[in-house]
């Protein structure tokens, strides 16, 4: 599952999907995608264009509670939420599944099953951290979007892969084509 937060970091998002696809049905059965009004409103924004739409997933509206993911008995195995607003951390933190998305953040969760978790808004608060620990005590990893800069990145794609394929390393995905500290 991706879901899609509406804080500014499209370029994440786009990778994300981006790396997606060329893992293809090798690595995954099948992605169900959630966007926020506000990711499709940044995406367009950020990145002058409505490329969501083009991608080969299952995209849920944020209400759509009969989405498979909505229910432990779907057999997701990770969940990544790229990015993720602080907002939509702290609604994840203390349970409230409100929408599709913080309804699957909670099933993955109680399924102890991988959810990561990609905030891009800085600086923290106390608020923030306390719940970056609570997701963290419940199973949840929180993966900044702190870019590396060891590969010496020339585009803000590959800025962006510098986290992206961190955290499809934590989903538990082979990701051959990704620089690797000493390799």
């Amino acid at each position: 599952v991706v879901g899609i937060g509406g804080s500014s970091g499209a370029i994440y998002a786009k990778v994300l999907l981006d790396r997606l696809v060329g893992l293809g049905k090798a690595q995954l059965e099948r992605v169900g995608v959630v966007m926020t009004a506000n990711a499709k409103f940044n995406w367009e924004y950020e990145l002058g264009n409505r490329d969501f739409e083009n991608y080969p997933f299952d995209f849920y509206d944020k209400s759509d509670f009969m989405a498979p993911f909505a229910s432990g008995s779907a057999r997701y195995g990770a969940m990544i939420v790229c990015p993720c607003s602080m907002g939509l951390m702290g609604r994840i933190a203390t349970g409230i599944s409100n929408d599709l998305i913080t309804r699957a953040a909670d099933v993955i969760l109680k399924e102890r099953r991988r959810l990561i978790l990609v905030p891009r808004d800085t600086p923290y608060s106390l608020i923030h951290i306390n719940n970056m620990k609570t997701i963290t005590e419940a199973g949840g990893i929180i993966c900044p979007a702190s870019p590396g800069f060891y590969s010496r990145p020339q585009t803000m794609e590959e800025l962006a892969a510098t986290v992206v394929d961190r955290v499809i390393d934590l989903a538990g995905l082979e990701l051959d084509d990704t620089y690797r500290w000493g390799e």
